[in-house]
């Protein structure tokens, strides 16, 4: 996704310390019996660190298609070679270190033609929000995002401005204010006011943790990554770049 310039400075200076980032604490989904991963990206993250910091400095600006089905968002060319399924909640912090992390990668990648990404969006963690529900409500407004022309720029400031936890995180109003403010087309704002696809999240989200191929053993985490249908490890720096390449 487009990097804000504080977001720039962020990722780049994640990626020189990563050899001494702490992992971000595992911790339990807003639904009883799915255990959030607490994804690491620090030990594969050592190599080729200044690479990464020369790429993300630079920032990539997303020129790709994207369409939306149900609570699935892809971005891409739907005949690209490769693709990726990204298991998300706008709550988690290690689905904002992922974006930190890869998401100029991963743009070149959409921007270039050579993957999809399929982003689905689900809740795990409403209840680490005070009042709970942040994650669905962020989630309901990014795939209308989708629907105004917006998702790529909304997909990259729902991380960059990611509450606390704990926190209340952006009101429906405050959701609707920065659709328009990154340029939301159509009914946006009745779009996040109505909330529509709170129920069908909640049964993705289900769907998700009960899905052998994205939670092998019944353990289901945000972010949870597939390429071309097997679940990978994102410690793996060349996760993409070997995709394509083979």
């Amino acid at each position: 996704m487009g990097r804000s310039e504080r977001d720039r400075r962020q990722a780049a200076q994640a990626r020189l310390q990563a050899a001494g980032i702490q992992p971000p604490k595992a911790s339990g989904g807003g639904r009883r019996g799915l255990a959030i991963a607490g994804v690491v990206l620090v030990a594969a993250l050592a190599t080729g660190v200044y690479v990464a910091w020369q790429n993300y400095a630079a920032g990539t600006e997303p020129a790709y298609a994207v369409a939306r089905d149900g609570v699935v968002v892809t971005a891409g060319d739907p005949a690209a070679p490769v693709t990726v399924d990204i298991y998300e909640d706008y709550l988690c912090p290690a689905c904002k270190q992922f974006e930190q992390v890869y998401g100029d990668e991963v743009t070149t990648a959409l921007n270039e033609g050579q993957a999809k990404v399929n982003y689905h969006h689900i809740s795990i963690l409403d209840d680490r929000s005070n009042p709970p529900g942040y994650s669905t409500r962020a989630g309901n407004a990014a795939l209308c995002a989708a629907d105004a022309g917006i998702f790529p720029a909304y997909h990259d400031r729902l991380y960059g401005d990611q509450p606390g936890q704990g926190a209340a995180g952006r009101t429906v109003e405050e959701l609707t204010a920065l659709g328009t403010e990154l340029g939301a087309t159509g009914d946006f704002g009745g779009c996040v006011g109505r909330q529509a696809d709170t129920q069908a999240i909640a049964d993705a989200t289900g769907g998700a943790a009960a899905d052998p191929a994205v939670a092998p053993g019944g353990r289901f985490g945000t972010p949870t990554v597939l390429v071309n249908g097997a679940k990978i490890d994102i410690n793996d720096s060349g996760w993409l770049s070997n995709a394509i390449s083979s």
